[in-house]
């Protein structure tokens, strides 16, 4: 026996009855003891539909299917379709006991279907916990990650994992809000400025599902036309969802869905929130309380139920791009729901870009743009400053900014802020021939090289330092900055400008607006902040620098960025002026002086075709060591039509610097090869690299081959 259980030795049988009565305090205060998962050793199962298909939460793609498990009868009633469960999995037919398997390690998943009987024909293990009696997993929301996982090759369990929010259990005991009745029809409002505007909100609210691309007029005004856009989808008693890149755009929307619907009847999904409020959010969608939502990029699998508008803001920006498995659009996303739930489609961005041109011309979708008349009134003038101009400059060339620069600034300061756009933060990343502008690139590694505190040049790569470099193109022996951030810019510009204010915006600090008064904002493309009342002027630095990146996409993203700043300036019969630095020839250029963002994307699409790029083909990228890749371009079974560009190696991610989109780990060199089939044959690519990869996967040999579908960035 114990010294414990001896009476009368501090045990409770010999203590005084304060302490007894602290004691049983004690217990009734102790927290219940939270039940384990069981293994339901000779439970009964249940009476009707005993068998459970779960998908378990593995991204393997040779797991990318349905497992049968038994249903226990004490689970009945909450192991319904929808519902997330724990599993064990990895248990063999060696682990069987009276008739049930037993073992392996306990595992999250969904309860898809229950089924009277089994295709499986050994003995089933049993479920070992319904987690929640919450119905997370419709199907709707199932079938659009199945759609999702063929067309980007990817597993089902990874779609479901950026669709569905972590649980929160104290969001799931809260009750939703009861539904709020359909609101009224908006009128057209400011969507008469645009032909066949007003006829687009006319379908929505009559229970219509058109689908447009959108060029949306430069000013603030694209986030109230949005909210007008979803009311009158709600007005019809349908559901709409909005997908914006980042939460400052986000806010706008909210704040105009607000104004135009009321506090009740919209959530706003984005990761600021936190996890349990967003949960709770994502929760009231699915239980129906609230038809409309607005969030960044994991919201387009909100589960918005009858769905009759998805609408996408500014499908360019890269912030759209799902860099987690299997690496989804939203655009692509957006365009599959508008398909299984034959639902309207509004594509919306101050610029356009080449896949929303093939929508437009292919059919899918109709334009929806404003007038020449319109478009003149609505934008600023925008002027250009090339290289004739800083040739008759010389002072000017060094300091990047020519006297017509200077001019647009100082005239914009006298009535309002002046927007100066950088494509880099920080200071001085590159450095390039004065005369030539060819990189300045190590004589060892070739690898870019960088100004020291002390004027010495060291390569970015090998850290070795170059005491005599000379341009191997022209043979100039002068530096200057390729391209100079925007803290370097904003210390110029504030020692031009002494008694001017200097605000920067970028990526440690982004600011969402600024007052009207004069004053010079730097900022990165993607940061500009909204000034009230609109900038008096922009000036959008070192164009030459954005369009001379090795990448597919310069001129187009490049046009984008350049239309989304000056967008924010005031109309030109306003005063509002754009100084752009770059070619005045170079199609971009001549696109924004326009304002014909269009007729840009339009032209790259036709001499994509010509060349075979996308999005006029499917493409895919399979990246990884030099024997990997060749090892599983080997073994693929490709279609006839297919055709391999490569390989070629991938630049090295450089240490401390971030890993970008499809790079290799840091120390590694990989390989990267392209493969395109002609449109038509895209889904069986996808098939084909899928099989492949899964039967890779399940022998468990070779180093790991990366596949993405339709890369958005391939050099």
């Amino acid at each position: 026996m114990s010294s414990e259980n001896v009476p009368g030795d501090g045990g409770a049988e010999g203590a005084p009855p304060e302490q007894l009565a602290l004691i049983r305090e004690s217990v009734r205060g102790a927290k219940v003891p939270r039940a384990k998962p069981r293994t339901w050793r000779g439970a009964a199962l249940a009476k009707e539909l005993p068998v459970a298909r779960v998908l378990v939460d593995k991204g393997a793609l040779h797991l990318d299917r349905y497992f049968d498990y038994a249903v226990p009868e004490e689970l009945d009633a909450e192991a319904q379709p929808g519902v997330r469960v724990r599993v064990r999995f990895g248990a063999g037919r060696h682990r069987v006991r009276d008739g049930r398997r037993e073992g392996g390690g306990l595992i999250d998943g969904f309860l898809v279907e229950r089924r009277a009987e089994s295709d499986y024909s050994g003995p089933l293990a049993a479920l070992a916990q319904v987690v929640s009696p919450e119905r997370v997993l419709g199907e709707e929301l199932l079938g659009l990650a199945r759609a999702v996982a063929d067309r980007y090759a990817g597993s089902l369990a990874d779609v479901l994992q950026l669709a569905v929010p972590p649980r929160s259990a104290r969001a799931e005991r809260r009750a939703s809000p009861a539904p709020l009745p359909p609101p009224a029809a908006p009128d057209a409002g400011s969507w008469t400025r645009y032909e066949h505007g007003a006829a687009f909100l006319e379908s929505l609210a009559s229970g219509g599902a058109p689908r447009a691309v959108w060029n949306a007029l430069p000013g603030p005004g694209w986030s109230e036309e949005l909210a007008r856009a979803v009311a009158a989808t709600l007005a019809s008693g349908r559901g709409a969802l909005v997908v914006v890149p980042d939460g400052r755009a986000a806010a706008r929307v909210d704040a105009a869905l607000a104004a135009r619907l009321g506090e009740g009847r919209h959530a706003l999904l984005t990761a600021d929130a936190g996890p349990e409020k967003r949960y709770a959010q994502w929760l009231a969608v699915s239980r129906g309380s609230v038809r409309a939502v607005v969030g960044t990029r994991a919201a387009m699998f909100a589960p918005v139920r009858d769905l009759g508008l998805v609408a996408i803001w500014d499908d360019g920006d890269d912030s759209h791009s799902e860099p987690h498995a299997p690496q989804p659009h939203a655009r692509d996303v957006l365009q599959l729901r508008a398909a299984l739930d034959k639902c309207g489609f509004l594509l919306g961005s101050w610029s356009c870009t080449v896949e929303a041109a093939q929508l437009v011309e292919s059919g899918w979708a109709r334009p929806l743009a404003a007038g020449r008349e319109q478009v003149r009134r609505a934008a600023p003038l925008v002027r250009t400053v090339g290289d004739d101009d800083l040739a008759r400059d010389e002072a000017a060339r060094a300091a990047r900014l020519p006297t017509l620069a200077w001019q647009v600034v100082r005239e914009g300061l006298r009535h309002g802020p002046v927007l100066v756009q950088v494509p880099r933060r920080g200071y001085v990343p590159r450095l390039a021939c004065a005369r030539c502008r060819a990189p300045a690139r190590c004589r060892h590694c070739s690898g870019p090289l960088q100004a020291q505190d002390a004027g010495a040049l060291r390569c970015e790569w090998c850290g070795r330092e170059e005491g005599s470099w000379h341009c191997p193109e022209c043979g100039g022996f002068r530096l200057r900055a390729q391209i100079v951030g925007a803290r370097r810019t904003a210390e110029e510009l504030g020692r031009a400008f002494p008694a001017v204010p200097v605000r920067t915006s970028g990526r440690e600090h982004v600011l969402d607006t600024v007052p009207g008064a004069p004053a010079l904002v730097v900022s990165t493309p993607g940061a500009e902040p909204v000034a009230e009342g609109g900038y008096a002027a922009a000036l959008l630095l070192d164009g030459w620098a954005m369009l001379g990146r090795p990448d597919l996409r310069a001129g187009e993203d490049a046009l984008r960025r350049w239309i989304a700043a000056a967008a924010l300036v005031r109309p030109q019969g306003d005063g509002g002026t754009v100084a752009v630095v770059a070619e005045p020839t170079l199609r971009p250029v001549q696109a924004l002086v326009r304002w014909d963002a269009v007729g840009y994307a339009v032209r790259e699409l036709a001499e994509r075709a010509e060349l075979g790029f996308p999005p006029v083909s499917r493409m895919a990228a399979v990246s990884g060591t030099e024997e990997a890749v060749a090892e599983f371009l080997g073994t693929v079974e490709l279609p006839s039509d297919a055709e391999v560009l490569g390989p070629v190696p991938v630049p090295p991610t450089l240490p401390g610097r971030p890993r970008r989109p499809g790079a290799p780990p840091p120390g590694e060199h990989w390989e990267r090869a392209l493969v395109r089939v002609p449109p038509g044959s895209g889904a069986a690519l996808a098939t084909a690299l899928k099989t492949a990869q899964a039967a890779r996967m399940a022998r468990g040999s070779g180093e790991p081959v990366r596949v993405r579908i339709d890369p958005p960035d391939i050099g």
